[in-house]
């Protein structure tokens, strides 16, 4: 299904449901909250988001603790569901959802390539881990993309 379906899904249940949620991105910079707000009535259920692209904005804007990522890594299952936790406390909302990743090009620490977390946060908690590949944009769309289906399937 695409992007903009889930969207609609999403959107659309969380209206029903009387259910807000926020972002808080970083490999993904912006596009998760970009599709979800594509979808009409997203004013009503999405409330904003932090681009915690730096590790400065995840810990001093997000509060997530640097001792945690230095134990476990900026990109790890950890980090995106305290992210995912932190926004969604900043904003007040229902559900948060966190992503975290390698878009390269080339490895991150160790950390391959295509490498991303995804963390929703609220009711129902999940963790997702995906391995993704053919550059830096698809990685970028693929987690969007995995990131807004995921919330979408929980919401159904």
């Amino acid at each position: 299904m695409p992007v903009h379906a889930h969207a609609k899904t999403v959107v659309m249940r969380l209206s029903e449901r009387a259910e807000t949620v926020s972002v808080a991105e970083s490999v993904t910079a912006g596009g998760l909250g970009h599709a979800i707000t594509t979808a009409p009535g997203s004013s009503q259920v999405f409330l904003g988001g932090v681009i915690a692209y730096s590790n400065e904005v995840k810990e001093n804007i997000l509060g997530v603790d640097g001792a945690l990522i230095n134990e476990f890594s900026v990109v790890s299952e950890e980090v995106a569901n305290a992210m995912a936790d932190a926004v969604r406390q900043k904003f007040g909302t229902t559900w948060g959802i966190a992503t975290t990743g390698v878009a390269g090009p080339g490895d991150y620490q160790g950390i391959a390539e295509g490498t991303v977390w995804v963390a929703i946060r609220g009711p129902i908690n999940q963790s997702i881990q995906l391995q993704l590949d053919s550059g830096r944009e698809a990685i970028r769309t693929g987690a969007i993309s995995s990131a807004i289906g995921a919330f979408a399937r929980i919401l159904s």
